[in-house]
């Protein structure tokens, strides 16, 4: 069985934190603003832009590449992380940490490389190519 004295501070602790989020919870609720739409206008329902009434939908649809170019960032900025917690201590590891940190650096290196010409970094939409004709083929000789 556990006795009362072992689990006092807590019980205090838990009190506290009650009584405190009564107060805050009772607080608000009195203090609170209560306007109907008659009241307020209409400036109430519509979210606050800066002072600037907002147009048109707040539904935007991003394109794909927004996407991707985020998560490229997240990507290779957690590995900078991991680069960063090498660089502490590099002189404890020695050589063998150091080449696992070159490899590491070659391997992002090659990523990079691979979403560079694989087009995941381009943003704007890609040029449209024309098919070559005779014409323009005589044009360029």
């Amino acid at each position: 069985m556990v006795d009362f004295s072992q689990i006092r501070s807590l019980l205090i602790y838990a009190l506290v934190i009650s009584v405190l989020l009564a107060c805050m919870l009772g607080l608000s609720a009195l203090t609170g603003l209560r306007r109907s739409l008659s009241h307020g206008g209409t400036s109430l329902s519509i979210p606050f832009e800066s002072g600037i009434i907002p147009t048109g939908s707040a539904h935007l649809r991003l394109p794909v590449q927004y996407y991707l170019v985020a998560m490229f960032f997240v990507i290779f900025d957690v590995e900078a992380a991991f680069l960063f917690a090498w660089a502490i201590v590099v002189t404890d590891v020695g050589w063998v940490g150091y080449s696992a940190a070159l490899l590491f650096i070659f391997f992002l290196a090659v990523s990079l490389v691979y979403l560079w010409r694989a087009g995941g970094l381009d943003w704007g939409p890609l040029p449209r190519r024309l098919p070559e004709t005779q014409s323009s083929m005589e044009h360029l000789s």
